[in-house]
C-alpha cells in the first residue's frame, strides 16, 4: 500500500514526551473536506494528550490500511453509496464507528449558467463541453460511479481523471472563460461557496440518495485504546463548521492554523468530544 505521510507531530505544547498518552494515526484522502476534518480532529488529540500522525492515501488503500491495521481510524470514509464498492470488499474487516457529517452529496456538476439540467441532455451538447468529464484522482469512489453513468446514461464522452485540485482549476479556467465545463464534485466543498454551481439532475440514481462523511476504526482499537476511540465516537460536525474551513484553507490559510482557528471558536465543541458528557 502506498501511504503519505503528510503531517505528524512531536507533541506542541500540550504533548511532550513525558506527558502523552500514546499516539494516534489517522488515514484520509486529500478531498478538501477531508483534509479540513482530519487536521481539526488530529489538534483534537493533541489537546487530549496524544502524538498524531496523519496519512494521505487513495480511497482503496484507505479502507485496506484499516483492514490491516496500518493506522487506527479515518473520518474520510463516504457511505452508504460513493465508496460502497471498497466498503463490500472491507468491511468485514473494519469497525464501523459511526457518521460525523450529514448531507454530503456527489455527482455531475457545472456552471449554473450553462442551459442544461439533467446528465441525460450531455449528449446533445457534447461539443459544448468538449466531449469530457473532468474528474478527480482515478481510485476515488466518484470517478467509479461516473464510469457507471457514462455506461448507463449511454454518454459518449469521456472521463478525465485528475485531482481535487487539478478539478477545481479546471473549474475556475471554464468560469473566468465563461466557458461550459462539467466536473465530478461534491457537497460539501468550496467551489460552491466561490461559485454559482449545480448538480445535474440524476434520475437513474447512479449517484445515490446521500452520503454521510463516517468514521471508520481498525479493528481492536475501541478495546486497545479505549479514549481514541471515544473521541472518534463523539465527532460529528455540520456543514457550516467544515465549509468555514475549508474556505479559509483555499483563501490561504495552512491547513493547521485554519483548523486551529476553528478550534479556538468552538470550544465547547471540543470539549464534549474530548471530555463526553462528564
Amino acid at each position: 500500500m502506498a501511504v503519505f505521510v503528510s503531517g505528524c507531530t512531536e507533541g506542541g505544547d500540550s504533548v511532550s514526551a513525558k506527558t502523552t498518552k500514546g499516539d494516534v494515526s489517522i488515514g484520509y484522502v486529500l478531498w478538501d473536506g477531508e483534509i479540513a476534518s482530519t487536521n481539526v480532529l488530529k489538534q483534537v488529540y493533541e489537546m487530549a494528550g496524544y502524538e498524531v500522525e496523519i496519512m494521505a492515501v487513495d480511497a482503496g488503500p484507505l479502507y485496506q490500511g484499516l483492514a490491516n491495521g496500518e493506522f487506527d481510524l479515518t473520518v474520510s470514509s463516504w457511505l452508504p453509496e460513493t465508496q460502497k464498492n471498497y466498503w463490500d470488499i472491507y468491511g468485514d474487516e473494519i469497525d464501523y464507528v459511526g457518521p460525523n457529517l450529514d448531507g454530503c452529496r456527489c455527482g455531475l456538476v457545472v456552471p449554473a449558467y450553462v442551459t442544461i439540467d439533467s446528465i441525460g441532455e450531455l449528449n446533445d451538447f457534447k461539443d459544448e463541453f468538449g466531449g469530457k468529464i473532468v474528474g478527480i484522482d482515478p481510485g476515488a469512489g466518484i470517478m467509479q460511479n461516473t464510469e457507471n453513468a457514462i455506461e448507463m446514461y449511454d454518454l459518449d464522452y469521456e472521463l478525465e481523471a485528475s485531482s481535487s485540485a487539478g478539478m477545481a482549476t479546471a473549474l475556475k479556467r471554464a468560469i473566468d472563460d465563461g466557458d461550459s465545463i462539467v466536473v465530478t464534485l461534491w457537497s460539501p466543498h468550496w467551489t460552491f461557496n466561490r461559485w454559482d454551481l449545480k448538480y445535474l439532475d440524476d434520475p437513474l440514481k447512479v449517484y445515490g440518495t446521500g452520503d454521510h462523511a463516517t468514521t471508520l476504526a481498525r479493528m481492536g482499537l475501541e478495546e486497545e485504546k479505549p479514549e481514541v476511540y471515544d473521541i472518534a465516537s463523539r465527532f460529528y460536525w455540520t456543514q457550516d463548521d467544515i465549509a468555514s474551513i475549508m474556505m479559509e484553507i483555499e483563501n490561504g490559510s495552512p491547513e493547521d492554523e485554519a483548523a486551529a482557528k476553528w478550534i479556538s471558536n468552538n470550544p465547547e465543541k471540543v470539549e464534549y468530544w474530548i471530555e463526553g458528557d462528564k
